[in-house]
């Protein structure tokens, strides 16, 4: 199974599920359901997020979701995450596992869900295996 770029995988707002991107079209974005394989035009007026541009709150920094699916992905081996529905004090209690330093002021139960949603999405209809985002090669002459 190939890598997933999650440059190119969607969270599209008011939409349930996770959606990868096709190409751009005049009028926005056309992009597929993960899970049901239908394309979609979006317009300029939706809120479209990649998942690589997403970041959750920590102690002492942001960390990249790649970084939080990675970390969820060792502690759960085949296992999937946590259900969306589960209780709040579950969710909770995985993420206390997962990402011990998360912000409890910041990181609401609200979030957790979608993490797990997305997870258990990518898990079914992807691949856990990510692309690394480029490093920017910095030279320095000396």
């Amino acid at each position: 199974m190939e890598k997933t770029n999650l440059q190119k995988i969607l969270a599209v707002s008011g939409q349930p599920g996770l959606f990868h991107f096709i190409a751009q079209a005049n009028a926005g974005v056309i992009a597929e359901s993960l899970s049901s394989k239908t394309r979609n035009m979006f317009g300029m007026s939706a809120k479209l997020t990649s998942l690589s541009d997403i970041s959750i709150y920590t102690q002492s920094e942001e960390v990249s979701l790649i970084f939080v699916f990675e970390k969820m992905k060792e502690t759960l081996g085949e296992e999937n995450a946590p259900e969306a529905k589960s209780k709040p004090e579950e969710l909770k209690a995985f993420f206390e596992k997962v990402l011990p330093d998360y912000d409890r002021e910041r990181f609401y139960i609200s979030h957790m869900k979608k993490v797990v949603d997305w997870y258990n999405l990518l898990k079914k209809y992807a691949s856990l295996d990510f692309e690394k985002p480029e490093k920017e090669e910095s030279t320095t002459e000396e």
